[in-house]
């Protein structure tokens, strides 16, 4: 099937989510996007339900010089919450040293973004919601399981995680993480990118305009 762009992926989402959300709309549910390519395709489920969109900061730890295998992930739960891939790790030779530089080097680069794109905007509430974790799609798993552990510690009520395309054998490791799962897609090829017609990079400033139509959810007075 595949998708024109993420904008289409969103869109389709949308219209899967209902059943997993048992009639919950607006302030019950916060939509949280993986930057920069899940913004798009959670915007369209934000604007979908009505619902207040924010994102989880979250950054692959690559292996040396193959920066698209991924040893791991790093995500914002407070206190970072680190996701390992311990195949990955032996398979490439690397030791905690070498890990650790790797990942300092990612929470560095997710502070740079937390600048970026959030500034001084508050955080949208997640205690007691129903808690959308939203991407383009995944690949090996690693920064969406980060993910989905660090919107855990936040106490959702419900923790869904809706992405177009996901390989079918990462699924039960994923279902292990959230609540619900929503995927459109099997990934066969090994290329999120080849699921869609259009998947140029998502620009920084198509993140901050994107936030800027919705906005975050406040707690309670």
């Amino acid at each position: 099937m595949g998708f024109r762009n993420r904008v289409e992926a969103g869109q389709a989402l949308s219209r899967a989510l209902p059943q997993a959300l048992a009639g919950c709309r607006g302030q019950d549910v916060v939509v949280l996007a993986l930057p920069r390519g899940g913004v798009p395709v959670a915007a369209e489920i934000a604007r979908a339900l009505k619902a207040p969109l924010d994102l989880v900061l979250v950054r692959k730890i690559g292996a040396p010089f193959q920066e698209e295998l991924a040893m791991g992930a790093v995500a914002d739960a407070g206190e970072p919450e680190t996701v390992r891939n311990e195949d990955v790790i032996a398979a490439v030779g690397v030791d905690e040293a070498g890990f650790e530089a790797a990942r300092a080097r990612e929470l560095d680069e997710m502070e740079r973004r937390r600048r970026r794109y959030l500034k001084d905007r508050p955080r949208a509430e997640v205690v007691g919601k129903v808690a959308i974790v939203v991407d383009d799609g995944v690949a090996t798993g690693a920064t969406t399981r980060a993910a989905l552990r660090a919107v855990r510690r936040r106490g959702p009520a419900k923790l869904i995680l809706a992405t177009p395309v996901a390989p079918a054998e990462r699924l039960p490791e994923l279902r292990a993480e959230a609540d619900e799962v929503v995927c459109l897609e099997d990934l066969r090829w090994g290329a999120i990118g080849l699921c869609y017609d259009d998947f140029r990079q998502v620009e920084d400033e198509t993140v901050v305009e994107l936030l800027a139509e919705f906005p975050p959810s406040r707690p309670p007075a």
